[in-house]
């Protein structure tokens, strides 16, 4: 049999509308996009999409497209060979910015990055995991009551945004007087990431997001003089008083991690709460399934909605040393694209991919990452969110259900919820 060549392949796809390096996929609907990687995932090799994809070994800004499970996860956990630096997300992040606002953990490979990490996960001390999990299902309670009292029409705002969103600062300890003003920053530095523009919004937006990483980093920056002269046992107080050998975080180094909390911890949280309540709307049955006896399906549920909607789409990896992976060849300085949503349904892994069943067993899915070093450390924090708002949701406002698709938004990196109408009766 002959293996097609890169221009067939090429023609081929841009016929299927296939092209992942063109905006107007992203612009497609959700199962369009599904539909591209399955095709993608029944070729015998990963394709090169974008500048140079003609003709790869010249060069350019054209990237691999990993979207088998076995490609991501090996890729995953070959961190030498695939490094996330000098940047995981498209375009990379400008070295003057990495000098003004700190690295973040993501760009991080080696020695730096294993500091960095080891700093972090030593902060989440059993003492604080436990207060953070008994804080989880009062912000679950306190959530859902208000919902109930100001009847809202938009379950982003109003559910899905603010439970992560008050986990993550009460675990930090950010106080109440800067809160508003940080999820205003965040809205602004987060609201186009992955999202194609016209030129005026890219001569504007990047401003606007510089200026609240800017207002950012100074509210980090006090925070930390003060938990480093006052430590009070939140989250904060454990990464500036840290003494890994010999090392804690600085304040700008706290300032771009508490960055990366906040889409890390928040976003991805706050889009998998939205999917979920989607897709218990859509599935009657899996929803009287997960009520019929909460405690047994839970944890089951929580990952098929993270498996079904995978919050992050994709993350970038850079080429360092020449290897093989997937039946291609690859050399350094080249770049793959790891992409998780693809993974998430591949057909070798999962049985009927695209069925949401909340009792799929096993369920090896990506949605916290492939493995290996950058695997999210706040996934085990993700889940008892979910488990404890969905618990709230589905056992009081018996028939709260979603009005309508989800509003997404037409990004490459994440499956954004923009808005979800919803009601619910409490009589």
């Amino acid at each position: 049999m002959k293996i097609p060549t890169q221009e067939s392949t090429q023609h081929m796809l841009r016929e299927q509308n296939a092209d992942l390096a063109d905006p107007s996929f992203w612009q497609l609907p959700r199962s369009e996009r599904l539909k591209a990687f399955a095709l993608l995932r029944g070729l015998d090799a990963p394709v090169r999409f974008g500048e140079g994809a003609g003709n790869p070994r010249k060069g350019g800004r054209g990237f691999y497209a990993l979207v088998k499970h076995a490609d991501v996860t090996e890729a995953s956990r070959q961190p030498r060979q695939f490094a996330s630096a000098p940047g995981v997300t498209t375009p990379e992040p400008a070295a003057w910015a990495k000098a003004v606002f700190g690295n973040s953990m993501v760009n991080m490979d080696g020695p730096e990055h294993a500091t960095m990490r080891k700093i972090v996960s030593r902060a989440f001390t059993p003492r604080l995991l436990a207060t953070a999990e008994e804080d989880i299902h009062e912000v679950a309670r306190r959530v859902v009551d208000e919902m109930i009292a100001g009847q809202p029409r938009d379950f982003v705002p109003s559910v899905a945004s603010r439970m992560p969103f008050e986990v993550i600062c009460n675990l930090m300890g950010i106080p109440e007087r800067y809160r508003p003003e940080i999820a205003d920053r965040v809205n602004h530095a987060s609201e186009n990431v992955g999202v194609n523009r016209g030129v005026r919004a890219r001569l504007r937006v990047p401003g606007r997001g510089l200026r609240a990483l800017a207002h950012l980093q100074l509210v980090m920056a006090k925070l930390a003089r003060e938990r480093r002269r006052h430590p009070t046992g939140d989250l904060i107080s454990a990464l500036v008083c840290a003494d890994i050998d010999g090392q804690a975080l600085s304040s700008r180094q706290l300032g771009a991690f508490f960055s990366l909390l906040l889409v890390a911890g928040v976003e991805t949280t706050r889009n998998a709460i939205a999917h979920g309540l989607a897709l218990l709307t859509d599935h009657p049955d899996q929803r009287a399934l997960l009520m019929s006896d909460f405690d047994r399906y839970a944890d089951g549920a929580v990952d098929e909605i993270v498996r079904h909607s995978t919050p992050i789409i994709q993350f970038r990896r850079t080429v360092t040393t020449e290897c093989v992976l997937g039946g291609r060849e690859f050399l350094p300085g080249e770049k793959v694209v790891l992409f998780y949503a693809s993974a998430n349904r591949d057909e070798a892994v999962f049985t009927n991919p695209d069925v949401f069943d909340i009792t799929r067993d096993p369920n090896p899915h990506l949605g916290y990452g492939g493995g290996g070093p950058h695997y999210c450390l706040g996934a085990h924090l993700a889940r008892q969110e979910m488990k404890a708002l969905f618990h709230e949701l589905l056992t009081r406002p018996r028939d709260l259900r979603a009005v309508g698709i989800p509003d997404l938004v037409d990004s490459n990196f994440d499956n954004r919820v923009r808005a979800l109408p919803f009601a619910f009766d409490v009589s």
